[in-house]
């Protein structure tokens, strides 16, 4: 049995989209940590009720990680490792992640996962982004950029959605996929889903050094 790790972007996504094409036991559960005290999906800043719609599209039931704002790195383990050992999770021996390239970042998930006597998976590892962002479009994927690093990316970018005329506007410096923090996306549809998550895009607000696009519910 395996779940997967959900931030609700297109790096998940396609996580998603690839261990159903490919495996014979594709993900039982989705995993989120969300900040309880925005009742949002952490670093993102997408809300609770959005992710919620997510997980009903994809079929799927949602385990959310409560954490606080400003959470240190002993809480957030222990409150993952809390949502591990209990059920629907307790039984998962894989968990899988849309990670890319980040190779610290890796090591760091497996090492934790150990130490709980379970794997990490990386469906999409050492894929070549610039082709995978393509792909995400490609496939039928919609997303929009909910934030964004003004240090790596003009603010301009927040609110806008991932398309080709999106990718070909990004700087020569920024990953395509934003592996490296540069943005995050929501994913309001795409082959994953039963229907197309119905939202709009609300106000743009700058937060503790990032750009949030707020996205709204739209029925």
């Amino acid at each position: 049995m395996s779940a997967l790790s959900w931030s609700g972007g297109k790096d998940s996504a396609l996580a998603l989209h690839e261990l159903r094409r490919r495996s014979t036991s594709p993900p039982c559960a989705l995993i989120t940590t969300v900040t309880v005290d925005y009742g949002r999906i952490s670093m993102h800043g997408v809300r609770r009720e959005l992710l919620s719609r997510q997980a009903r599209a994809a079929g799927l039931p949602l385990v959310e990680v409560e954490i606080p704002a400003s959470c240190s790195n002993r809480v957030y383990e222990q409150q993952m490792g809390q949502a591990l050992a209990e059920a629907p999770l307790a039984e998962v021996q894989t968990i899988a992640f849309g990670d890319l390239f980040l190779a610290d970042i890796r090591a760091y998930r497996e090492e934790r996962l150990r130490r709980v006597g379970k794997e990490a998976a990386f469906p999409l590892w050492g894929r070549d982004t610039g082709s995978l962002a393509h792909e995400f479009i490609e496939v039928g994927f919609e997303a929009v950029l909910v934030c964004v690093d003004p240090r790596r990316l003009d603010r301009s970018f927040a609110g806008r959605r991932f398309d080709a005329e999106l990718l070909a506007d990004l700087p020569a410096d920024v990953d395509p996929c934003g592996e490296n923090g540069e943005f995050h996306t929501f994913v309001d549809a795409g082959p994953i889903f039963s229907a197309p998550i119905a939202c709009d895009v609300g106000d743009t607000v700058e937060r503790e050094g990032f750009v949030f696009c707020d996205v709204l519910i739209a029925d």
